[in-house]
């Protein structure tokens, strides 16, 4: 059984997947495979995923938009690589087709999943929803997963159950949890290059369902998701300075977050949503402030004449991560927020910004620049075990997945007509790719799972 990086796999699955039945996006409570843990090596798990059977036939084109999402979502993780329908040998006909396991061992797959989609006669509201079940089966061991699981949705939400099937065999196969049934906000820039206009814009991880959120009058940079995903907190220009806005994404109407004369930035929440990190600069000199949403109390954090900007919070609340010069040049510096006393984690050669801690706790996240070059790298908390994980001519705002086993980040090109495209990398450092949008693209930011 091939091995993958971090999290990896067995050749034996050791429990089932149960049946899941009700309304909206519902699934089952079901029992977590138990992984043995074994060292990375660079191969993809062959898969194969025949179409999802129709069992109606006015659901047949969202059978068919199904499983090609599935399959994007983990051939696009790196960690599966997809056997082509052509190499097929075996049929799947419903769900409780037998699995002829030697005619898919015969074609090298190692691991398979079945699916059905119909739609259910209407409920109490007139509703007509969709049903999808499906089964993963691991074929070296010929071991079908139990009854398999099933979602019941809108037939609109198709993508979202997509996404959702794909996060349970992204868990299921390696013991941590999917990241593909989020979104992602950011910056789409338009026009000339020293005349850009920037519209805050959201979609799905895939680049689905993408939508703007500002009418581009203004200048917005740095948007950030609340814990929730039902806000969006970011940087305006509209009144001729930096301003932190917040803005909630039913009724999309920004607000400023503090009311002062002074420049605010570079914005950040809280895990619990309650409080908002933030730079301030007064008098000349720049700050990190904490801002109490609720009780709309505001706290100095830190008290040099560096430029300190570029705040984190810890997954626990408890420290915080925040870029400063005060060491003459960039620099990663933590503190714990009952102390208040800045310790200085990074040491390389170059310089340090836009530190971002992992959902995961385990690292921080950075931009480096060296010699002419800029790099998304990560480190331990304390600084240990720097890693460079990319090169470019300009590679800046890491932003972690919700697992905390992707980043990204933007990349912008060289020459007049050059501009920022978002990109992502997994903790190797491999699998390396360009995200498609329609414009230029910058200062991503990625939600948590929904």
């Amino acid at each position: 059984m091939r091995n993958l990086p971090n999290c990896l796999l067995t050749s034996v699955f050791a429990a089932l997947l149960l049946a899941a039945a009700g309304t909206g996006l519902a699934k089952a409570q079901d029992e977590p495979l138990r992984l043995e843990i074994l060292e990375g090596v660079i191969a993809a798990l062959p898969m194969a995923v025949p179409a999802f059977v129709a069992e109606t036939e006015d659901v047949k084109e969202l059978a068919g938009n199904i499983t090609s999402v599935v399959i994007s979502d983990l051939v696009g993780s790196g960690l599966f690589r997809e056997i082509p329908p052509e190499a097929h040998i075996s049929s799947i006909t419903s769900l409780d087709t037998p699995v002829q396991y030697p005619e898919w061992r015969a074609i090298n797959a190692e691991i398979l999943i079945t699916g059905t989609v119909k739609r259910l006669p209407k409920n109490s509201q007139g509703d007509r929803r969709i049903q999808v079940r499906f089964r993963v089966h691991d074929i070296v061991s010929r071991t079908g997963l139990g009854k398999g699981m099933q979602y019941v949705a809108p037939p609109e939400d198709w993508r979202r159950v997509a996404h959702k099937i794909a996060d349970q065999v992204y868990s299921r196969v390696t013991g941590e949890e999917g990241y593909f049934d989020s979104r992602i906000v950011f910056v789409s820039e338009f026009g000339d290059k020293t005349n850009r206009t920037k519209r805050l814009t959201i979609m799905d991880h895939d680049g689905a369902n993408l939508q703007h959120l500002t009418s581009g009058r203004d200048i917005v940079i740095a948007p950030r998701f609340s814990p929730d995903s039902r806000e969006i907190i970011f940087t305006s220009f509209a009144s001729g300075r930096p301003t932190v806005m917040r803005m909630n994404l039913a009724d999309r109407r920004p607000k400023v977050l503090w009311k002062i004369s002074d420049m605010t930035f570079s914005p950040r929440f809280s895990p619990d949503g309650k409080r908002v990190l933030i730079s301030r600069t007064r008098s000349g000199n720049t700050d990190v402030y904490e801002v109490d949403l609720k009780r709309r109390v505001v706290n100095r954090l830190t008290t040099h004449s560096a430029i300190d900007t570029a705040p984190t919070y810890s997954p626990d609340g408890v420290q915080i991560a925040f870029e400063s010069d005060r060491g003459r040049m960039p620099q990663i510096y933590v503190m714990n927020l009952d102390e208040l006393k800045p310790r200085r984690i990074s040491f390389g050669r170059g310089s340090y910004s836009t530190p971002v801690w992992s959902p995961r706790g385990d690292y921080i996240a950075f931009t480096k620049q060296l010699e002419g070059n800029f790099h998304i790298g990560v480190m331990r908390t304390d600084g240990s075990d720097e890693k460079l994980l990319t090169k470019s001519f300009l590679d800046e705002a890491p932003t972690w997945s919700p697992n905390g086993r992707v980043l990204l980040f933007f990349r912008e090109e060289r020459g007049e007509r050059g501009g920022p495209s978002l990109y992502s990398v997994d903790l190797t450092g491999r699998n390396l790719k360009r995200l498609d949008t329609p414009w230029f693209a910058s200062d991503p930011n990625w939600s948590k799972l929904r």
